[in-house]
């Protein structure tokens, strides 16, 4: 190991909270698809900062973007009006096929919004959730996270959530009450292990809620921004959300999320009922203007169906005892193996590709979309070995 690597580490150690599970490289440089480590090692990253990277690493266009707005303005507040966000606004709204958007600083606090935008739409407590979801870590979005390792220390949480298992309409309607707020899903679920719901039980959801007058809300976090070989997730079921969150992708890699209602809910918000100090600044909407535009231009939703398509098939081919099962759509990939699979892990990034678990035997694929056949046929062999290697 580097000096680098070493004082990395040793101040990291000493001034950092120690909160994290690191793998032990430090990243220091990153192009495309590609990064590089302290010791001057490439990776393919399969990773891309959990699913943030959609346009790659350091895109010229975000770097123009972000490098030019930052000689002019970087920070106003929300007091005054600025041109970045009215603009990031008119392009995001249509997009989604929303109405009206409220722009934070992360996915967990676009989850912060939707939760109290729900409560004041419709005068209602509880609200609904699925087993396995995964929703941040503040106390409002925890309460709506499932796993019981993230909620227990906290506890107690927001009360009157309930958790229903995932794809199962006949648990939804058992458990919806004319207290229920809003019910809240991932369209795919990521950190629950990329699942993947039938389409008929969104639709499904979206009935239930309709007859019980309450509001459906959808966290693409994870799954927006051409990850799914859709602009979002939604689209693939056709099911529109009364609420959807997003961030992750959103600009470009610098930290942003959005919460975004139709009309009819958006409306309910009044001035002093929620604020972000950072929230959709001049700086980050710059960016999120040009990853936007980046995915357009280089038809990256398009891409990532393809590609998705093509490591998908690679996969599958493959027929290894130790795969369960082969789960994604687009470039949101999970593989269930019948062992741990930290070992893999720990074996493709001693080979030269970056992959992380979303459970401890579901592996997760969330490259950039850029990402070649060449270096998919580079990531399966080198899964390949690792899975056989871990037997």
């Amino acid at each position: 190991m580097t000096d680098q690597y070493q004082n990395i580490v040793e101040n990291d150690s000493k001034f950092v909270f120690q909160n994290y599970t690191r793998q032990p490289i430090a990243l220091v440089k990153g192009k495309g698809a590609v990064v590089w480590d302290s010791n001057g090692k490439e990776y393919i990253d399969c990773v891309a900062g959990i699913a943030v990277n959609n346009i790659g690493h350091c895109h010229p266009a975000i770097a123009e973007a972000v490098s030019k707005q930052a000689s002019e303005l970087i920070h106003v507040s929300n007091l005054y009006y600025n041109k970045q966000q009215s603009d990031l606004a008119a392009q995001l709204v249509p997009r989604t096929g929303m109405d009206r958007v409220f722009f934070c600083n992360s996915g967990t606090e676009s989850i912060e919004g939707a939760l109290k935008l729900a409560r004041r739409a419709t005068a209602r407590t509880d609200f609904i959730a699925a087993e396995h979801s995964f929703h941040g870590r503040t106390m409002g979005s925890l309460s709506v996270t499932h796993k019981s390792q993230y909620r227990t220390p906290f506890e107690p949480l927001i009360k009157n959530v309930d958790f229903i298992p995932f794809n199962d309409i006949e648990s939804l309607k058992e458990t919806i009450s004319q207290n229920t707020a809003a019910v809240l899903l991932e369209p795919i679920q990521g950190e629950g292990g990329i699942r993947i719901p039938d389409n008929e039980y969104l639709k499904g959801v979206r009935d239930i809620c309709d007859d019980n007058n309450t509001l459906l809300i959808f966290d693409e976090v994870q799954t927006g921004f051409g990850r799914t070989g859709r602009w979002f997730g939604w689209e693939h079921s056709g099911v529109k959300p009364d609420i959807m969150t997003l961030a992750k992708a959103l600009a470009g890699g610098l930290p942003m999320g959005a919460m975004l209602a139709i009309e009819e809910i958006a409306s309910k918000m009044q001035k002093g009922d929620h604020a972000a100090t950072f929230g959709g600044g001049p700086l980050v909407c710059a960016a999120a203007i040009a990853s936007l535009n980046v995915i357009e231009n280089e038809k990256l939703v398009e891409r990532s169906a393809r590609m998705g398509s093509y490591m998908m098939d690679s996969l599958e081919n493959l027929k290894l005892d130790n795969v369960l099962e082969i789960r994604g759509k687009g470039l949101m990939i999970g593989i269930e193996l019948r062992i741990k699979c930290g070992p893999v892990v720990d074996y493709a990034r001693k080979n030269g590709v970056l992959l992380n678990c979303t459970s401890d035997s579901v592996l997760r694929f969330v490259p950039p979309l850029m990402i070649t056949k060449e270096q998919i046929d580079r990531v399966i062999d080198v899964v390949t070995n690792g899975i056989q290697e871990a037997e």
